[in-house]
Order: C-alpha cells, then sequence, then structure tokens
C-alpha cells in the first residue's frame, strides 16, 4: 500500500510539472476569468484598429488619428483610481458584470450608428470617452481578484497566462480586424465586438467570486487617499509602483518610433513595419509562458530587477545595430523581457496588497496604461530633437540607470 502511494504521489508530481505553465487553469474560477479576459481583450484589440481605420477614412487626418488615441488614455488617467476604490467598496462580481455590460451596449450602439450612415466624427471621440470610462472601471477589479481565484503559489502562474493571453490577442486582434473590415465592415465589426463582450459578460455570470474584505466605510475621496497613503509609506509597494510607472514614460514607448525605424532607419517600408510591431509581441508571449513554466520563485526581485536592465541593454542594442533580421530577433527579446518584467512586479504588487486594499493599488497601477501617450510624446520629442535611434539608446540608457539606482537604494525589494 505504502508502494502504491508513494507512487501515485510521484505521478502526481510528474503531471504537475509537466502542465505547470497552464497549472492555474486547473482552478474554475480562474479559467472562467482566463477565458474572459480572452474575449475582451480580443475585443479590444479589433474595436482599436478598427476606429483607427474608420477615423482615417473618414477624416484623412493624422492629427484626429492621434487625438483618438490620446482620448482613448484620458479617462484611464482620470477615473482608474476611482475604479479601484470602487473595486474596494462594492461587489466586484456585479462591477465587473456592470462595467462589461457598459462597454457591450456602447459598442453596439456605436455600431448600429456606423450602419445607419449617420457616423460622425464627434462620434468617434464620445465612443471612445465612453468605453475608456468602462475599462477604466473595469481592469482595476479584474485584476485584484486574480489572488482570491488561485492560491498563492500559483499567483505567478496566472498572471503570466494572463499576460500571454493578451498578448496573443495583440499579435492576432489587428491582423483579424483588417480581415473583418474587408469582409464586413467597420460597423459589422463593433457588432462583433459586442458579442464578444458577451461572452465576457456570461463568463463572469458564470464564476463564483469569493468574499472579500472591503474598504472602510468612508468617502470616495478618503478611500482614494486612503490607498495612496498606504502605497507612499510601504517601501516595497512604493518602489514597485515607481518601476510600474517611470519605465511607461522612459521607456516603453520607443514602439511609437518604429515608423521612422521602418522607414528612414531600416529602409523595410510597410511590410518591415508591421513585422517591426509583431516582433516584441511574439517575445511578450514567449516570455511570458516562459515565466508561465518557471513555477514559484524565491527571488522576485532579483528577477524584476533583472529583467528591467536587461529591457534598457536590449534597447540600446536596438538603436545601435541597422540590420533588419538582427534588429526583429533584438525586438523580440525585449518584447520577452519587458513583459517578464510587468508580470513579475505586477505580482509581486498583489501579493503585497491586503485584499481590502487591492483595488485601490491595482486602481493606480492601471495608471501606466494612461501614461503611455505622455511617453510617445516624449519619444517624438527626442527623436524631432536628435533623431530616432538616438532617442531610443537615451531611452534604453536611462532605464539601465533606473534599474540600477533601483538595485541599489531598494533594499526591500532584492530580499522579496
Amino acid at each position: 500500500m505504502a508502494s502504491a502511494t508513494g507512487e501515485g504521489s510521484k505521478t502526481t508530481v510528474r503531471r504537475h510539472r509537466r502542465l505547470q505553465t497552464f497549472s492555474s487553469l486547473g482552478y474554475r474560477d480562474y479559467r472562467l476569468l482566463w477565458f474572459g479576459t480572452l474575449f475582451s481583450s480580443s475585443g479590444q484589440w479589433i474595436q482599436q484598429a478598427t476606429l483607427s481605420w474608420l477615423t482615417y477614412q473618414m477624416t484623412g487626418s493624422p492629427f484626429l488619428l492621434g487625438a483618438i488615441n490620446g482620448v482613448r488614455s484620458l479617462p484611464i488617467l482620470v477615473f482608474s483610481p476611482f475604479g479601484g476604490v470602487a473595486a474596494d467598496r462594492v461587489d466586484r462580481k456585479k462591477l465587473m458584470l456592470g462595467t462589461q455590460l457598459w462597454i457591450m451596449v456602447v459598442s453596439a450602439a456605436f455600431a448600429t450608428i456606423i450602419v445607419s450612415g449617420r457616423v460622425q466624427v464627434w462620434h468617434l471621440f464620445a465612443f471612445t470617452l465612453f468605453t475608456g470610462m468602462g475599462w477604466a472601471f473595469n481592469m482595476p477589479v479584474r485584476q485584484s481578484i486574480v489572488p482570491r481565484l488561485v492560491p498563492r503559489e500559483e499567483l505567478s502562474n496566472a498572471l503570466a497566462l494572463n499576460s500571454a493571453g493578451f498578448n496573443a490577442t495583440r499579435i492576432l486582434g489587428p491582423t483579424a480586424a483588417g480581415i473583418l473590415i474587408a469582409l464586413l465592415g467597420p460597423g459589422e465589426n463593433f457588432y462583433l465586438q459586442s458579442a464578444a463582450y458577451l461572452g465576457v459578460v456570461w463568463m463572469v455570470f458564470l464564476m463564483n467570486v469569493p468574499t472579500i474584505p472591503k474598504a472602510a466605510a468612508a468617502s470616495l475621496g478618503a478611500n482614494l487617499r486612503e490607498g495612496a497613503a498606504y502605497i507612499w509609506k510601504h517601501p516595497t509597494l512604493r518602489t514597485q509602483m515607481s518601476l510600474a510607472l517611470v519605465p511607461v514614460v522612459v521607456s516603453f514607448p520607443y514602439t511609437s518610433l518604429m515608423p521612422i525605424f521602418a522607414k528612414d532607419v531600416l529602409n523595410v517600408g510597410s511590410a518591415g513595419f508591421g513585422m517591426l510591431m509583431s516582433a516584441p509581441g511574439i517575445g511578450a508571449v514567449i516570455g511570458t509562458l516562459i515565466l508561465a513554466s518557471m513555477g514559484e520563485s524565491k527571488h522576485k526581485g532579483f528577477l524584476l530587477l533583472g529583467n528591467i536592465f536587461s529591457f534598457g541593454v536590449l534597447l540600446v542594442l536596438f538603436s545601435l545595430v541597422h540590420i533588419f533580421f538582427v534588429s526583429l530577433l533584438i525586438l523580440v527579446f525585449v518584447g520577452a523581457t519587458q513583459m517578464v518584467y510587468m508580470t513579475t512586479n505586477q505580482t509581486l504588487l498583489q501579493i503585497s496588497a491586503p485584499d481590502e486594499m487591492r483595488g485601490r493599488v491595482m486602481g493606480i497601477f492601471v495608471l501606466n496604461q494612461g501614461l503611455l501617450p505622455l511617453g510617445s510624446l516624449l519619444a517624438g520629442s527626442l527623436s524631432d530633437v536628435f533623431n530616432a535611434p538616438f532617442a531610443v539608446l537615451l531611452m534604453g540608457s536611462a532605464t539601465c540607470l533606473l534599474a540600477f539606482a533601483f538595485f541599489w537604494k531598494a533594499r526591500s525589494l532584492r530580499t522579496v
């Protein structure tokens, strides 16, 4: 009997190791959340590509095209901290359902306006603003419940799989959008997005979200100040939040300079531009799947700092190497190190934040998406003053210095 039990244990361990990359999908409620994320992010990428195409088709204006993308980030900057407060104050399942239904209805209404032939430029801005408000309240709550759906030792795996799914749709979504626009038209595309969001609503409806301690009853502003003060007084959280937000401005917007590299530096045209944009996404999927396969790491602080430093070094190399296929390879590694760094940092944030504070912590963390246009503006300005390769060289060098400074000063992070 002892022998049989021992053999069964070995079989279990071997099975666990074999399936470790996707181990968190063994938990029903996380699995529902993950598939919902696939539907949701697919809809987002298709929406973004279709909206950009429709905007340029209607206006022919690069300025308005950029303005639409700027308006998309505005609600994230303004409302995501309040979305985090809402996640800590109200029933999280109801909040997810309500915000997802809002996005679905707005998308269906916009599709109807397009199909009816009544769409005007202001409709594009209104649609972007209203859906952005929905995402500002949806993203913090979706992220804050992950630690309650899987055991602590599976959290890194779960967040890595979230990132892998998001980046897989980042690669496939715009391609699908182009095909669907050609086959159906932009209005019908938005109807399909609404159907995808209906799938997300159904997944959330089936989920069992555990009861989570709520924030102390107070005003919205008081709860928000409480969350910000908690982050500021917590040395590790303060460092991690800086590492989440600062590189978004300093280095992540390197992708905004890819048209310049494609046309003027590498001379590869539009086809090469598409490959340059896809390469980091491919690397991100590979990196997050490797991270998911690693299991629980005992040295997350070193993993975090090592990857952000490597990310900076790779950007420097990309700025210096002007051979197309070598540049593509470097960008694959850029995407991998960037996403391993971001996923590891999010894991540490989730672990460090208590249940009743996690929504507010993630609401502030989500600001990183709203800060990207500011970083793109900085990258563009540097490119105008100098040139694109030198701008990326400065961005990569600043990232390396940032990683070194945090390694030197943030002792609490090195011990995590």
